[in-house]
């Protein structure tokens, strides 16, 4: 065994170490009694773990908590483990999804048969639509509050929409920015887990078996049954590493999309919403700043609108509740402009 392999091995072994501390910190954190008995259950499987890498290994080393899992630790203790699953999950700390779960608060059922779990594993589609819709909103509200101050600051025609410009580049590319940077982060995260997953299925397929049906357990079912049903779907590799993911980390696959995707498409949603302010001006029209509040106005009525596609509420009172809001910040950043222009006239 090369030292670039040993030093693999050690990696995991402290990586699973510390995924069974940190479990441990969510059981005892935790105030319902079912997860505080999952999450125990889970540490010891994990303590487990790290003991058939270190027998398979030959790793004799002593365990101490690094910053990071110290830190995590600490947040466990501030805010709770439910508040801070994405730490928590880049740390493998897993059984997470039963904060979804029937076990926990604001759950989802538990799936009773393989093919429930399967066809709830295929995810629903709609993040892409519910994103687009809220990025032209942002565009919408955020340009036409500038557009709006810069008029009640009295500046001319061509200085509004070469502000209105200015905003809509720098806004469109700060939200693509951040976009991919969150997309990407989040998928690194997901390989990187998925890849372990993949070895530790190869390592000790039994023990990740138990694990699952520990939490299949947690959520109400017969422990035999949790069992049968987590030996099923281990049997398959696709399967089993896209159920791990979920059940085990609570990452959602169906959640990851191309990073360089995401950003394009967060630049254009945004550019759309803040360049409807800036049409009046564009075509040089008589009384701009009237115009463009009418046509942010509208344009407003109809983001809220929907909005309720994904809310529930109903499609006019959202309208009319985000006209209300783009109105106020709009009147807000006006009247702020005007005491700029009086300031400075």
């Amino acid at each position: 065994m090369t030292d670039s392999d040993k030093t693999a091995h050690l990696r995991r072994w402290r990586e699973e170490k510390t995924a069974a501390y940190l479990t441990a910190a969510v059981a005892a954190a935790e105030k319902d009694a079912s997860c505080r008995r999952l999450f125990e259950r889970l540490s010891t499987e994990s303590e487990d773990q790290a003991a058939i890498i270190a027998k398979k290994y030959e790793i004799d080393a002593v365990y101490r908590p690094g910053l990071r899992a110290s830190i995590v630790k600490s947040l466990i203790g501030l805010f709770g483990p439910r508040r801070i699953k994405g730490a928590l999950a880049a740390m493998k700390v897993r059984g997470l999804s039963v904060y979804s779960g029937k076990i926990c608060p604001g759950s989802h059922p538990m799936p009773t048969t393989t093919e429930e779990i399967g066809a709830r594993h295929k995810g629903a589609g709609g993040g892409a639509v519910r994103a687009a819709v809220f990025g032209v909103n942002d565009g919408l509200v955020s340009n036409t509050s500038l557009v709006m101050g810069m008029a009640g600051a009295a500046a001319s025609n061509e200085i509004v929409f070469v502000t209105g410009v200015a905003g809509l580049l720098a806004g469109a590319f700060s939200m693509a920015a951040g976009e991919y940077v969150s997309m990407r982060t989040q998928r690194e995260m997901f390989e990187h887990q998925i890849a372990q997953e993949k070895e530790e299925l190869e390592l000790y397929p039994e023990e990740e078996a138990e694990e699952l049906a520990l939490i299949y357990e947690a959520r109400g079912l017969p422990l035999e049954e949790a069992r049968r049903i987590a030996k099923t779907l281990i049997a398959d590799p696709k399967t089993a590493l896209d159920t791990l993911a979920r059940e085990e980390l609570g990452l959602n696959p169906d959640d990851l999309g191309s990073a360089t995707g995401a950003a394009f498409w967060s630049f254009i949603a945004f550019s759309s919403g803040a360049f409807l302010p800036l049409l009046p001006f564009l075509f040089g029209a008589a009384a701009p700043v009237p115009l463009a509040a009418t046509l942010a106005g509208f344009a407003l009525f109809g983001v809220g609108a929907a909005m309720s596609l994904f809310s529930g509420r109903n499609a006019f009172l959202g309208g009319v509740r985000m006209l209300v809001i783009g109105a106020a910040a709009g009147a807000a950043t006006f009247a702020i402009g005007s005491l700029f222009g009086v300031a400075t006239s």
